[in-house]
């Protein structure tokens, strides 16, 4: 127990200076949580039940779970759970696991389609319930893992953001976990004994790009102590004049003076 406090207390202090550096709760919000069953969206879900019972900010949430008929899905954990803690929520039933099963070729990681269904699916729920803002619950390693995959295999420096508004402009994407470590989100679900539904239902391959680069960063913080702190650090001091992007700094405009020089 008094570990569990102790790594709730560090959750709460991280993923208070999140939101409050990155603006993303403000009073009036209505917050769509969405939850997958996996160890960082409880989490998530419990820390934003903290903040909404003693934060002081006036927003409400309703959360949310998608069913994509998955054989094997458990679909009674989730609204159990949910109505164990009291919780508003809505369970989403749709069928995106036959669309990308005839979509993806048998043995290819189906995760990129997956995830642009849900996606789409969860914006116009969001919308259909009120809501402003979808918090999902992404954390520093994966922001970290998806910057290295960017740079290693699409030739871009780009990872996560923190929060983006949608292509409609109509709603606000927050990760309030950005900060938090997935070490200490894996120690904190283990002790809160979370219902964790496993994430291989649909039977695809791992993601084998982010585990290859998962299991590299392992291996840096191994030989070297707090490199992925540094690392994330370093996404947050980002300097447009130092790297080779004429649309971030206009090195085209960046000429010098000649100067006349006269001799008496």
């Amino acid at each position: 127990m008094e570990n569990q406090k102790k790594l709730q207390k560090s959750l709460i202090s991280t993923t208070s200076r999140c939101m409050k550096e990155y603006n993303m709760i403000e009073d009036g919000d209505h917050i769509m949580i969405c939850i997958s069953g996996g160890k960082d969206s409880f989490t998530m879900l419990d820390l934003m039940i903290h903040f909404k019972k003693y934060g002081n900010v006036n927003f409400d949430f309703t959360v949310v779970n998608m069913d994509q008929k998955q054989p094997g899905f458990p679909e009674e954990i989730l609204p159990n759970y949910l109505n164990e803690i009291g919780v508003n929520y809505c369970i989403i039933e749709k069928d995106t696991y036959s669309i990308v099963k005839e979509k993806i070729p048998e043995g290819k990681t189906m995760c990129s389609l997956c995830s642009r269904l849900r996606r789409g699916t969860l914006y116009d729920k969001a919308r259909e319930l009120g809501c402003n803002k979808l918090a999902l619950g992404h954390h520093r390693d994966d922001i970290i893992e998806t910057f290295f995959l960017n740079l290693f295999f699409s030739g871009k420096m780009e990872a996560m953001p923190p929060k983006y508004k949608t292509d409609q402009g109509d709603l606000m994407v927050i990760r309030p976990l950005a900060y938090c470590k997935e070490e200490e989100i894996i120690s904190y679900s283990q002790l809160k004994n979370y219902p964790i539904i496993p994430c291989n239902l649909c039977g695809s391959q791992e993601n084998l790009q982010r585990k290859k680069i998962k299991s590299l960063l392992s291996k840096w913080e191994e030989e070297y102590p707090n490199r992925k702190s540094i690392i994330f650090n370093a996404l947050k001091n980002i300097s447009p004049s130092h790297l080779l992007d004429n649309k971030l700094f206009d090195f085209k405009e960046l000429t010098s003076e000649i100067l006349e020089i006269t001799v008496d």
